[in-house]
């Protein structure tokens, strides 16, 4: 198995296709530059030593170099050795709402991002339980399958987004059933799901689809992410421009509270709003806790080897060879005809 021990510093991959289109303008500048000067052939008869191939190659060295430590300080790990482990817990789905409405900021900083960092924080403390991530807006979908790896499951979650799902609405009562399709056939493990939405339900079924489950042994908790009080959607993710609507008026998405509980009471559950996100987890881990666990058996990567030495002369090599590398032709080898 393959991991990364700090993959978010995979992100600074981001910024390369930036550098690189900024060293490509630069370098369309200086030619431009050198140009008006005369022809390339005259400045190369003024100048012979100048050569525009190294200085190429060096940007390129360059640019491995950088992706090379962006690599090492992600620190790539494959797994050695492999194990039964052994473990008491229960089969949770997690259904995040990624409606445009979780959008709204009258959560730091925004319904979603707060949802994330309550879950993370959740799948951290429920160590022992299988998981497995729906998202769901006007269609509900799986993201995950119920799985033991939590550190796959906080990946998972981190990617996220509004994006995921096209069709907008919030299809809470659809994402409750495909949570029921996605539990094991093991009877013996409890079963539970926590939905995060701002509860605004555009099917209206979702009531009676988690009295269903909870007939069939499923739990439904509910968390409540926004205020009752609402608050306006951003247009274009800025903050400063709000979703209007068809006659000009602000669009304010408001946290359902009244149809959140219901959806936990008829689920057997119960319903916590995140307004406070320590509370939120010690609340959602208590109710967790009451459900009787089950032994389930997993493979697990109990060592990984580092890859850091194997990067770091990888890094060392390129530094080296660029280093060699000098902008002008060097006389002692002006006949050895490597680089024009």
């Amino acid at each position: 198995m393959f991991r990364f021990g700090n993959p978010e510093y995979l992100w600074l991959f981001a910024a390369m296709p930036f550098l690189l289109a900024v060293y490509l303008y630069l370098n369309i500048r200086k030619r431009k530059d050198v140009q008006k000067m005369g022809s390339l052939n005259m400045l190369r008869m003024m100048m012979p030593e100048l050569s525009l191939k190294r200085s190429y190659l060096k940007f390129w060295l360059y640019f491995a170099a950088l992706s090379t430590g962006i690599f090492l300080v992600a620190r790539p790990q494959f797994g050695t050795k492999v194990e039964t482990v052994e473990k008491e817990g229960i089969e949770l789905v997690i259904a995040i709402d990624v409606s445009n409405s979780m959008l709204a900021q009258d959560l730091s900083p925004d319904r979603l991002s707060r949802a994330r960092q309550i879950l993370s924080r959740l799948i951290d403390v429920r160590r022992n339980d299988k998981v497995a991530l729906i998202v769901f807006a006007g269609e509900a979908y799986i993201q995950m399958p119920l799985t033991s790896d939590t550190q796959s499951a906080r990946i998972f979650l981190n990617s996220i987004d509004p994006s995921l799902v096209p069709v907008q609405g919030t299809a809470i009562g659809q994402a409750i059933s495909l949570g029921m399709s996605s539990f094991s056939a093991d009877e013996k493990v409890s079963r539970a799901m926590v939905i995060i939405t701002d509860g605004e339900d555009h099917e209206g079924n979702a009531t009676e689809v988690a009295a269903e489950a909870a007939k069939a042994g499923v739990m439904i908790n509910v968390l409540g992410v926004g205020s009752p009080e609402g608050s306006p959607l951003p247009d274009d993710g800025s903050g400063s421009n709000y979703l209007t609507d068809s006659e000009g008026n602000v669009v304010v998405s408001r946290l359902n509270e009244e149809m959140a509980m219901e959806i936990a009471r008829n689920g057997g559950g119960l319903y916590v709003r995140a307004d406070n996100s320590n509370s939120a987890i010690r609340v959602l881990e208590a109710q967790l806790d009451e459900l009787e666990t089950a032994r389930t058996a997993s493979l697990s990567y109990s060592e990984y080897d580092e890859q850091f030495p194997l990067l770091g002369w990888i890094l060392l090599g390129i530094l080296l060879v660029e280093v060699l590398i000098y902008d002008k032709k060097n006389r002692l080898f002006r006949n050895v005809r490597l680089f024009k």
